[in-house]
């Protein structure tokens, strides 16, 4: 694998300062260019062997183009900083909005492949974390982002030469530390961990550019126009598909203008038929996981504020007890509209200290967490240990509202199921407890509390115009909530079902299931 990036390659000086000024140039113009355009984002890893210039290939980034437009994410190993998140809470941080380029050097390979060669992890596991790399890498390939991925090289004889080259001088001697020879004295084990995890991680969308770095004009070049080249074929993409877009528009325009001015415009245009969920996917004897809940549980006042007490109490032990700094707690709360997922939380809420919960409601995406992968937003409110995130709607709005209502096209819902499930894997794996919970009512028992709602001042905050024009949409979002618990209930992080008629039956059902969650966790 690494064979041609052994051949001792070189660029003289003279051909270096003729060609490097017009690639700076044209690189320069590209990311102005990408900047005007917002249309992807770019993310370059520079990763490989110690000394092969991984961060004199940063610095010249910086310094051939705008650094203003490049965000630097230098990523030490894993520390202190994580507080008890998921490993990949901090590369899903620092991703780029469209329109700008991060730079990585220490990237989400490096964890793994240093754990391997130390023996901290089996190879098993290495296969294990390069499948999830893998998939979080065709995520940012399906939301559009630019990913490319370069190995700096050296021979074993290059990288001792390297740091006895930079051991001789005061200046420049601190860059060599105990460590770097320590993995010189591991040399084959590096290379043979990074061999089988650049096999694994190779992919058409994202494939690893082997570059050999002992010749830094060599280095400088090859990086630099390797970066141009795909830069320059996305945004001629990129222009060419806006050109075409725009051309259609206006012959769509001027074709609707047209048939509005003629007599017979009704017949010549049609109106475009609303393809509903339910008619992609029918059902064939019509009945869902949602026609079997027993929607009217019985459950009087008394009896309800008794149970309650109790359950707030062992809720309260359960998230104040030694043990739970060692966990977090993200609860996501799904449901009809007025089915009651307020009034659950608040039962929830008013068992927890303030200063470790968070209840986080979910609206529409801003501009800024539309121009990043859809589930950054949420990435970046797991919580740390000892914590809990209380969420009102969630990621599921993608398979949900964004889907009935077209917000986002099929293939955007259609994989993001599989991204949830990836997402929520993660939390679990870092002994977060996912509890979810979808709140049910009939369409008769939303029908009495919206026209409670307009009537009663108090309540009539809680009723807007689109709460209507849901209930328009019944059948298609019992359709696609049948197919997200289809989808995305898990093993490790099912989906809990409340009848949600009666308020405290519901209330009670979603207090119980996480009292009993966290307990079984401590």
């Amino acid at each position: 694998m690494f064979e041609s990036a052994e051949l001792g390659h070189k660029i003289d000086k003279q051909r270096y300062e003729q060609e490097a000024p017009e690639l700076r140039r044209a690189l320069l113009a590209a990311q102005y260019e990408l900047v005007s355009q917002g249309s992807f984002p770019v993310v370059i890893l520079i990763a490989g062997v110690d000394g092969a210039g991984k961060g004199e290939t940063l610095n010249l980034l910086n310094e051939w183009m705008d650094p203003r437009h490049i965000q630097t994410n230098a990523m030490r190993p894993v520390g202190d900083d994580l507080d008890g998140r998921p490993p990949m809470w901090r590369f899903w941080r620092a991703l780029p909005p469209k329109g700008r380029i991060a730079v990585y050097v220490g990237s989400w390979y490096s964890q793994p492949l240093v754990k391997r060669v130390y023996g901290e992890i089996k190879t098993a596991r290495l296969d294990q974390e390069s499948n999830d790399i893998l998939r979080f890498e065709r995520m940012l390939a399906d939301e559009g982002t630019l990913l490319l991925k370069f190995w700096l090289h050296l021979s074993r004889d290059q990288q001792r030469k390297r740091f006895k080259e930079l051991e001789k001088t005061k200046r420049t001697a601190w860059r060599v530390s105990e460590t770097d020879w320590k993995h010189l004295a591991m040399y084959k084990r590096f290379q043979s961990t990074a061999k089988h995890l650049l096999r694994m991680t190779s992919t058409p969308h994202a494939p690893w550019l082997i570059v050999e770095g002992g010749d830094e004009r060599y280095r400088n070049l090859t990086i630099g126009t390797s970066i141009l080249a795909a830069m320059r074929q996305r945004l001629d993409a990129a222009r060419d598909a806006k050109e075409a877009k725009d051309a259609k528009d206006a012959k769509d325009a001027k074709d609707a203008k047209d048939a509005k001015d003629a007599k017979d415009a009704k017949a010549t245009v049609p109106a475009s038929p609303a393809v509903s969920p339910s008619e992609r996917l029918p059902s064939l004897d019509g009945v869902s996981v949602l026609d079997r809940l027993q929607l009217d549980q019985e459950l009087d006042k008394k009896d309800y504020q008794d149970e309650l007490e109790s359950l707030q109490g062992r809720l309260n032990l359960a998230t104040r007890h030694k043990r739970f700094n060692k966990l977090s707690v993200v609860a996501a709360f799904e449901g009809c509209d007025a089915a009651g997922k307020g009034g659950a939380i608040r039962r929830v809420t008013q068992a927890l200290d303030a200063r470790n919960y968070d209840v986080i409601p979910i609206a529409a995406p801003t501009d800024e967490e539309k121009s990043r992968p859809y589930l950054w937003r949420f990435w970046r409110m797991v919580p740390a240990r000892g914590r809990i995130a209380i969420f009102d709607r969630s990621w599921y709005g993608r398979v949900l509202v964004e889907r009935v209502e077209r917000y986002c096209g099929v293939p955007d819902w259609t994989r993001a199921y599989g991204e949830i499930n990836d997402f929520e894997e993660a939390l679990v794996a870092n002994r977060t407890v996912v509890l979810k919970f979808w709140l049910q009512i009939s369409k008769q028992e939303q029908l009495r509390r919206f026209e409670e709602r307009a009537e009663v001042a108090h309540k009539q905050h809680k009723i807007t115009d689109e709460d209507w024009r849901n209930r328009e949409k019944w059948d298609a979002y019992n359709i696609a909530v049948c197919e997200m618990f289809d989808r995305t209930s898990t093993e490790h992080a099912p989906w809990t079902l409340v009848e949600a008629n009666n308020k405290y039956f519901a209330r009670l059902k979603v207090m119980r299931t996480m009292v009993e969650a966290i307990e079984a966790a401590l």
